[in-house]
């Protein structure tokens, strides 16, 4: 195999495998399961219990450097996820819950692990030029697969229910499509990539220990506990909504959603608010170079929090048509990504100094359990207190995103972010 091949023959299908499963794992789980019937707070609890791969990253990190070439993770872990796809679709109208939960967490790991292989892959198999002639490509495509796997996927399923489809198997025929085309491209993953000489296992041993050390270092850096609030809760009402948005959508009238198809769902959520998402943080990149991160994180912050306000007059009104809903998510979401460049930024501006790329990963880790712990118990809440409530709730958290805001304004460098 070569050693070096155009980056435009496997850096596109590579991220759109990092894209794609996360998508079945976060987004598409929580629409089969609540066709299947699951209950809210069960709803939350499982898919929120799913995100914990991705917070084991950091301890399965070293493993994946000392066994193996992150080629062979890379290409095997996307053979597994078409594995673990094409049961899902399978067991899908027939096998109890509890395998599917295991067949979505089989998914979520295999996604997790790919993730770090992937991404040392990326560094081994381009050279720092390339790394950033492709950092854009490389972003780009996964988040076109994101765009697909939660609006694309949804609108597919639904088009099949609209035929008089059941809802389950119309998801079991849309995943074993899926499947399909992810086979597709781990085969061409499997021929395509390159063979980097650089590509082979470290030395085991002293990697735990580094991983010791780094993490010591990270929490002894000054400001840790003050930066450790602000990651855990600058994106607290996202935390508590973004696992109820599914449900809200699709529950019936009478239990306060908004009765929404699949289609709609897909459109709304997966469709148009991913484009808001993006051009949001599109223009929350371009602030943070012109003002720098210290003048615009109380702007950001504000339009992270206040957007969710949209959910509560929804879940007041109730609006009889679809379009109020795409407007609301959209102006939800184009806030979300504006404000999310805010969060992203201080994690940078935290990471700086010795050791930075290990010590950003932490903050990723941190980023991932920030949203884990609230979704575990958001259904709980809904399911209590209503919709109406819940979202009242929600902007009540818009108090901690601009209390650790304010807290951490000062600390930071006037000039950090500006070109």
């Amino acid at each position: 195999m070569k050693q070096n091949r155009n980056p435009w023959t496997w850096v596109p299908t590579v991220y759109i495998f990092e894209g794609l499963p996360n998508a079945i794992v976060n987004t598409v789980s929580l629409i089969v399961f609540k066709n299947m019937g699951m209950p809210n707070d069960k709803l939350t609890l499982y898919t929120s219990l799913l995100s914990f791969p991705w917070v084991l990253k950091i301890v399965l990190s070293p493993f994946v450097d000392t066994v193996g070439k992150k080629r062979s993770w890379t290409v095997m872990m996307q053979f597994l996820m078409v594995l673990s796809c094409l049961l899902l679709a399978l067991t899908l109208p027939r096998c109890p819950l509890s395998l599917i939960l295991l067949l979505f967490l089989v998914t979520a790991f295999a996604s997790s692990i790919h993730d770090i292989a992937a991404d040392g892959f990326y560094m081994l198999g381009l050279d720092e030029h390339r790394q950033s002639l492709f950092v854009g490509v490389r972003n780009t495509f996964f988040r076109l697969a994101l765009l697909c796997g939660q609006g694309l996927l949804a609108i597919i399923a639904g088009v099949f229910q609209e035929k008089g489809v059941d809802a389950v198997l119309s998801w079991s025929w849309t995943l074993m499509g899926c499947s399909a085309v992810m086979a597709v491209i781990a085969l061409w993953d499997l021929f395509s990539l390159p063979s980097p000489s650089s590509d082979r296992p470290r030395e085991r041993g002293a990697m735990f220990s580094d991983l010791g050390q780094l993490f010591k270092s990270f929490v002894t850096k000054k400001g840790f506990l003050l930066a450790l609030l602000f990651m855990l809760l600058y994106r607290l009402p996202e935390a508590f909504s973004l696992k109820m948005l599914i449900p809200f959508l699709k529950d019936a009238r009478e239990l306060g959603g908004l009765a929404m198809s699949d289609v709609h769902v897909g459109l709304a959520n997966g469709t148009i608010g991913v484009i808001a998402l993006l051009l949001g943080g599109i223009l929350g990149g371009l602030a943070g170079g012109r003002w720098g991160l210290r003048k615009c994180l109380i702007p950001m912050a504000l339009s992270l929090a206040l957007p969710c306000v949209v959910y509560l007059i929804l879940a007041l009104v109730q609006p009889e048509g679809v379009l109020p809903v795409y407007i609301c998510i959209a102006v939800d979401q184009f806030g979300y990504g504006f404000g999310f460049t805010a969060y992203t930024l201080y994690m940078l501006y935290f990471s700086r100094g010795s050791f930075q790329t290990s010590h950003y990963a932490f903050c990723t880790v941190l980023m991932t359990f920030s949203m884990l712990l609230p979704g575990l118990v958001a259904g709980k809440l809904q399911v209590n207190m209503g919709y109406p409530l819940f979202f009242a709730l929600v902007m009540v958290c818009c108090l901690a995103t601009l209390l650790v805001s304010l807290l951490v304004l000062n600390k930071i460098d006037p000039e950090y972010g500006k070109k």
